[in-house]
């Protein structure tokens, strides 16, 4: 059976962060993906490693940003070894520093290749989360996550299946075609147009309009051991923590 994991970032406007972790453990979730702010400025690293431990809960995964990456990748990996992390993956890059081009993107991916060098010395993964901007194309027909992927070949990706969607790709097409890159997914999916538009028109996993039995068949042929559930919004987190883990283990 897959240990289905949750991106805490999900829970960040609920908590405190023991009891989120409580929810998550009962509820039967084995693995959380922890994000910046979390460990951004914490100094007690073994309290943070204590509650995972305390609640039965893993750390394989997490996002890190590149302005830590770049600027203390010693600390990023000191904070990865503390808490048993195996995979970093960079989240984003804001709007102002995105490239508009092929060359720029692919100029991108190297440089995330140059980041994610300390990383890799030292035992461990590293990748890319996508958003949605990574698949709309640019005004040279480009689309944003080939040119990433071009500039950068070993760089693992964790798929965001909805973003991608959101953004114009298909994500069938897709996994078939960098499936071997996959490593991690995002689990999420999108209301119905005109619904839950005070959860930013996300839904809940297998409430929404993705075709998750589908998408479950073609990630689980990728080397995918990560399956991360997320809702960047949800009103109610432990209501989206259960209803994802039950669609999850339904497929």
């Amino acid at each position: 059976m897959t240990d289905f994991s949750y991106q805490l970032y999900s829970s960040r406007n609920f908590g405190p962060l023991a009891d989120t972790l409580s929810m998550l453990s009962g509820m039967g979730y084995k693995e959380v993906e922890g994000y910046g702010a979390l460990y951004k400025g914490l100094d007690d690293l073994g309290a943070l490693k204590g509650l995972l431990a305390a609640n039965g809960l893993r750390m394989p995964t997490a996002h890190f940003g590149l302005d830590m990456l770049e600027g203390d990748p010693a600390r990023a990996v000191e904070i990865a070894k503390t808490l048993g992390i195996e995979t970093v993956y960079c989240p984003h890059i804001g709007p102002d520093d995105r490239p508009d081009d092929a060359e720029g993107w692919k100029t991108f991916g190297m440089r995330l290749d140059r980041a994610g060098a300390m990383i890799r010395a030292e035992g461990l993964g590293f990748g890319w989360h996508n958003h949605a901007f990574e698949f709309e194309k640019q005004a040279d027909g480009s689309v944003p996550m080939e040119s990433i992927l071009e500039g950068a070949p070993e760089l693992e990706w964790e798929a965001d299946i909805a973003w991608i969607v959101r953004g114009g790709g298909d994500p069938l097409a897709w996994i078939d075609r960098e499936g071997d890159r996959i490593t991690s997914v995002h689990m999420k999916d999108i209301a119905p147009a005109g619904e839950k538009a005070d959860e930013d028109g996300w839904a809940d996993v297998g409430q929404g309009v993705l075709d998750w039995q589908g998408l479950w068949a073609a990630l689980k042929a990728t080397p995918a051991k990560h399956f991360v559930m997320e809702h960047d919004n949800p009103s109610d987190d432990a209501r989206f923590a259960k209803n994802a883990l039950t669609a999850a283990q339904s497929y």
